[in-house]
């Protein structure tokens, strides 16, 4: 699907693999795997073994490999420690604003990881809008999301060109994680810096545009306790919720929360859900054992630093290890890629929603920005259900939803 040179960085000691989709490259994983096994089975000796090979591999500047092994072999000593805290090198959460945005855009511009599904969300915001009959009514976006405000500017520009003009008002009402006061301190991508005020600069965009924009921020609500008092939901509105990456970490603390959770977004009639997950053949709650867990999510950092390594071409850079980083809390995050996209179509349907497919311009506007990226991206359309899948190297990595509520006859 295209060319797969790969860069081993600073780590000139060590050779570089043409690492692909093929796992006999992937030797990272051969050794992080067993490694984990061993804890599970009680093996110290083994475990020694592969921590001191491990530790002699590991490099933060090398390959995918060496990286992985950088990142894993830091989760693992956490596991082994439980005492000790957990520190890496680079945080969305320890970085300086200025810095977390310009990380942020640069990942975008380079990557279609965020960039593609947030593309297909404004889409299909466009697409519940143009299905309204009443087109002088107020949008409310419900952000529940990863892009810290970063997806909103295309959208008020489609809304400034949209047929009719824009809506009166658009509010949006951001659910954020803050790292003065997170609950989910490992929850990848979710966690701005202290001080980050993207929002905020906001509506002077819009209204250089000629769009009345509106934005509240719930800080650190927990998401179970929304409701329409909360969020500032009117009869007046059309509600739209944006849920990005976020869901998959309810099932901290129960099996039940992303179905409690759904059934409270069902409660407040918005007009479309679009719902954005990572995607995995997992359907379990908990991966059984910690070995088996943690060559999942061992599974989808590989996946993700050699499409991050690609998308820098090797080179290194300080935005590169932050982004890096924040991915690699998922190797501690409990709850992080344990349901796909069958699993969630389950949910969504048995709560109340009924999937939407998406019209041609979200699909003809996500073919046209992926072809921006690596050619070993690619775009899948689910006939079932109409989800859109987004896949590296012929694996998924996330897929992107569109729901909307439906009133179930019940039968006499």
């Amino acid at each position: 699907m295209g060319n797969n040179k790969r860069s081993a960085g600073n780590k000139k000691s060590k050779s570089s693999v043409n690492n692909g989709n093929n796992k006999e490259g992937r030797w990272a994983e051969q050794l992080l795997n067993p490694c984990a096994t061993a804890i599970t089975a009680g093996n110290l000796t083994r475990v020694q073994h592969l921590l001191y090979v491990l530790n002699e591999l590991a490099s933060s500047t090398g390959d995918a490999n060496h990286r992985l092994a950088d990142h894993g072999l830091r989760a693992l000593t956490h596991h082994l420690s439980s005492s000790s805290a957990l520190t890496a090198p680079f945080t969305f959460a320890s970085t300086k604003p200025g810095f977390f945005q310009q990380s942020l855009l640069k990942f975008y511009e380079i990557s279609p990881w965020f960039a593609f599904p947030n593309n297909i969300a404004n889409s299909s915001i466009l697409q519940i809008l143009a299905q309204e009959p009443d087109k002088a009514r107020t949008v409310h976006i419900l952000d529940i999301g990863v892009s810290h405000g970063v997806q909103w500017p295309t959208l008020l520009e489609a809304l400034s060109r949209r047929s009719g003009g824009p809506p009166p008002l658009v509010h949006i009402t951001v659910v954020a994680n803050t790292a003065e006061n997170n609950q989910i301190t490992d929850a990848p991508f979710s966690i701005g810096p202290p001080g980050h005020d993207f929002y905020s600069r906001l509506p002077g965009f819009a209204k250089s545009m000629n769009i009345n924009l509106k934005i509240n921020r719930l800080e650190n609500h927990p998401l179970q306790h929304l409701n329409a008092q909360t969020i500032n939901n009117s009869p007046g509105e059309t509600l739209v919720v944006c849920a990005q990456f976020r869901l998959h970490h309810l099932d901290h603390n129960g099996p039940d929360q992303r179905t409690e959770f759904l059934k409270v977004l069902r409660s407040l009639e918005p007009k479309g859900v679009i719902l954005s997950e990572n995607n995995t053949d997992c359907s379990c709650h908990n991966c059984g054992d910690f070995a088996t867990g943690f060559s999942r999510r061992v599974e989808y950092l590989w996946k993700f630093l050699d499409s991050t390594s690609s998308a820098f071409k090797g080179r290194e850079s300080d935005e590169r290890r932050v982004i890096e980083g924040e991915a690699a809390k998922a190797l501690t995050n409990q709850g992080e890629m344990n349901e796909g996209t069958e699993k969630w179509c389950e949910r969504m349907q048995g709560v109340g929603f009924a999937a939407e497919v998406f019209g041609e311009d979200a699909i003809d506007g996500a073919r046209a920005l992926l072809r921006k990226y690596d050619s070993n991206w690619e775009m899948r359309v689910e006939e079932k259900d109409g989800c859109v899948e987004l896949w590296w190297k012929g694996q998924p990595v996330s897929f992107c939803s569109l729901w909307k509520p439906y009133i179930k006859v019940e039968e006499s």
